[in-house]
């Protein structure tokens, strides 16, 4: 068992290493007739790509996507689509020196000790490049979730970056694309700008949190038990590269409340429900309630750091370790599209599996 697909109406095999000839996905389940052209998921394929600020990693990848099967004529045919993004700027000899080495807070040790064998060259199937074919199938449920729910909008944005988060009253969707951290607080760019550049030359990393919120959800998506809507969207986050940590709405701090203050009260209006607050994140019970899906993930610093740490090698000795190469000194920046592309393919997911199975919402209220 590969366990290298996720989804079960709208599915999504992701393949391919970082240093290897090319990666993709094969997305299955998609509608037909979605308008699906290249350019529509290259938008999202450069907000993700290497090399665009001095704040990511430098390998310089074009990440150009390909579209091999299931669309014809600009249409999607209902059959798997194929999607391809070639590898052009790999420096495998950059990896020589530790490939009998195991990078402290990296994958290599214990990918050596389930398989006996690992891509040493920049992490293989274990690299954040995997995520490249995540966005890439994300922008078909993105196009897939316009034609059935064309008011629906899905945001990421970073809102901690180690131990500095944003000021929330400067909150601005606005600013969002204005700097290299995908943040809704000026200032706080500012301030992270400075931080990761001394960081950055120190040859140092750090972590970060990325919210995701998808306004425009319709209310019923998701079941009560084990297809809760939250549980997938978890799920997704969590098998995301690097990622430590995931919660929806209040999360961990809903621990912090007491049943009055967590409540959100829930008054009518002449469009239906509303609530006075979404400490839920818009899930109850696994259901979706109408209200904004809001998730967070945390992202752990990047591993491969030009510190020299302590470590073992595959014979059992113990060494030293400085890893060369091309390195994002905040990987969480590049997560930003990462996390929206996978809530996007879960959110088709549930979309399709309600579809199935009741149509449209069978409880009326008012």
């Amino acid at each position: 068992m590969s366990t290298n697909s996720f989804g079960r109406m709208f599915t999504v095999t992701t393949w391919g290493e970082s240093h290897g000839p090319a990666l993709g996905a094969t997305v299955d389940g998609c509608p037909p007739n979605i308008a699906l052209e290249p350019e529509m998921l290259q938008q999202w394929l450069d907000k993700r790509k290497p090399g665009q600020n001095k704040y990511t990693t430098q390998r310089q990848e074009a990440d150009a996507v390909e579209i091999l099967s299931g669309v014809f004529e600009g249409r999607t045919t209902g059959m798997p689509i194929q999607l391809m993004i070639r590898n052009t700027d790999q420096r495998s000899k950059d990896y020589s020196d530790i490939m009998d080495k195991f990078r402290p807070g990296h994958a290599d040790i214990t990918y050596w000790q389930k398989y006996g064998i690992r891509d040493y060259r920049g992490g293989g199937r274990s690299s954040a490049r995997e995520t490249a074919a995540r966005v890439a199938a994300g922008g078909v449920a993105r196009e897939a979730l316009r034609s059935l729910l064309p008011d629906l909008r899905i945001t990421g944005y970073m809102v901690q970056m180690g131990d500095r988060a944003i000021d929330r009253s400067n909150f601005d969707y606005n600013q969002i694309e204005q700097n290299p951290f995908w943040t809704p607080d000026a200032q706080a760019a500012a301030d992270w700008a400075d931080y990761l550049d001394r960081l950055r030359k120190s040859g140092n990393s750090v972590g970060a949190i990325i919210e995701v919120t998808a306004r425009g959800v319709p209310s019923g998506l998701g079941a009560p038990v084990y297809g809760k809507l939250d549980t997938d969207i978890a799920t997704a986050m969590m098998s995301i590269n690097a990622v430590k940590g995931v919660e929806i709405g209040a999360g961990m701090g809903a621990a912090t409340l007491t049943g009055e203050q967590n409540a959100d009260e829930i008054y009518m209006s002449d469009k239906g429900p509303v609530y006075s607050s979404n400490h839920s994140g818009g899930v109850l019970g696994g259901i979706s309630t109408g209200q904004d899906v809001v998730c967070r993930f945390a992202v752990k610093p990047t591993s491969s750091i030009l510190k020299s740490r302590k470590t073992i090698d595959k014979a059992g000795n113990e060494t030293e370790i400085i890893t060369k190469g091309r390195h994002d000194p905040c990987v969480g920046i590049r997560a930003v599209p990462v996390g929206e592309a996978m809530m996007a393919c879960v959110l088709l997911d549930h979309v399709l599996l309600h579809r199935g199975q009741v149509g449209e919402n069978q409880g009326r209220i008012g």
